[in-house]
């Protein structure tokens, strides 16, 4: 019996499913209510509560659809109440093929990709229903690797995939050791984003400036500057500012977008506490063109996290200890169960006059256990932390999300 999963494994095609009337939408409710519940976990973790943060949610949930797929019980169970995916799943993977789909479209002004890649110990046996549901809906290819007697060279092998995949942005996402010869599976999924401002910043207008990391501390930073007809909105506490890139010509590609959230004081907690996807909803959909001054820091942040800790605080603790069960991947029940060991995610950003860079990849190792306007134009001056995300405009899926409470990291 063939017990490897190679690239050239046969596909089953289930019944054909139509895409619900609401595509998408199940699925990108699910990736903002865990991007903004993630953020908010961040936020409470004394490891992060004054650090900058950057991450894409929807790289890390993409990467937990795949392994969702392979779990079962509680702790299945588990990774859905975190992620809230749909019960349906026809309709959870239907929409996700169509969401990657959509997302890997070429277009002429801007980058945007995903991808997601398998790779598997070489002897070990993995259902073929689990590696079709992958590479069918998730559009994860299955490589075999030998970590069993080669796990380094496996691990070079993985991150010059996610390289490739990042336009050089991020190396080495794993470390030495980090695949062992214990790893039977490694799942990972990289989003990269570039694109360029519709209304760019000119260069000769950054100039030196400062930014408040407190009412008392500053940091130097270059402060860009434009006055353009921007979507703006206000609140008694807080200015609201959408920029967008270039998307080509009408109905062609993404509208993608960056959406930022400025507080009038010099502190986020009150909108860290009160933010969720209703609130962020409203906040959109009050936006309204006009003429905005804008000053906004360049900036550069490459960030990494170990989510292992992160999410089982947040309520799927099970999927990272021996009583794990993911016999949906190898058919095992109770028996040398598949645990979830490393997850990694690291992102990078770069901000500037022309636009906006962005990267992320989530990567994870399983392994054997023994206000209306005023009538003057309005000044968004980001000189103090504010929160930013990188969105689909026409959908709202969250791409990437962040935090500055610092611009030079």
């Amino acid at each position: 019996m063939n017990n490897k999963i190679t690239p050239t494994l046969s596909i089953h095609t289930p019944e054909k499913i139509e895409p619900p009337a609401t595509a998408e939408k199940s699925v990108i409710d699910a990736n903002n209510r865990f991007a903004l519940n993630f953020f908010s976990n961040l936020c409470k973790d004394a490891k992060y509560s004054d650090k900058t943060l950057f991450f894409s949610p929807f790289s890390i949930s993409s990467a937990f659809a795949i392994t969702f797929e392979g779990a079962r019980e509680s702790t299945a169970e588990e990774i859905q109440t975190v992620f809230r995916f749909p019960n349906d799943s026809n309709q959870r993977r239907m929409e996700y093929k169509h969401l990657y789909e959509e997302i890997n479209q070429e277009n002429s002004v801007y980058l945007l990709k995903t991808a997601t890649a398998l790779w598997a110990e070489k002897t070990y046996l993995f259902l073929p229903e689990f590696v079709n549901l992958a590479q069918q809906y998730y559009n994860a290819n299955a490589t075999n690797l030998d970590f069993q007697n080669q796990p380094d060279i496996s691990r070079v092998t993985i991150n010059r995939w996610v390289e490739d995949q990042t336009n050089n942005k991020i190396t080495d996402l794993f470390s030495k050791r980090a695949i062992t010869e214990l790893t039977r599976l490694v799942i990972a999924n990289a989003v990269y984003f570039k694109g360029t401002w519709i209304e760019p910043f000119e260069k000769n207008e950054t100039r030196d400036d400062v930014f408040y990391i407190t009412p008392e501390k500053t940091v130097p930073v270059k402060m860009m500057e434009n006055f353009d007809s921007f979507n703006y909105t206000e609140t008694d506490d807080l200015q609201v500012l959408r920029m967008p890139y270039i998307s080509g010509s009408e109905g062609s590609g993404r509208r993608i977008s960056m959406l930022i959230l400025l507080p009038k004081t010099h502190t986020l907690a009150s909108i860290e506490e009160s933010l969720t996807v209703q609130k962020l909803s409203e906040l959109r959909n009050a936006l309204v063109s006009q003429k905005v001054r804008v000053m906004f820091p360049k900036f550069n942040l490459e960030t990494q996290y170990d989510l292992s800790s992160t999410l089982a605080s947040m309520g799927m603790p099970t999927a990272f200890t021996d009583k794990a069960d993911f016999s949906g991947m190898d058919g095992v029940k109770n028996l040398l169960n598949l645990i979830t060991g490393t997850v990694i995610h690291q992102a990078f950003v770069e901000v500037n006059e022309e636009g906006t860079e962005a990267v992320a990849v989530t990567g994870g190792d399983m392994y054997m256990s023994c206000a209306p306007p005023t009538r003057l134009p309005p000044t968004f001056r980001a000189d103090h932390p504010f929160i930013f995300f990188i969105q689909d405009s026409g959908n709202g899926n969250i791409l990437f999300m962040g935090r500055v409470n610092n611009p030079n990291g």
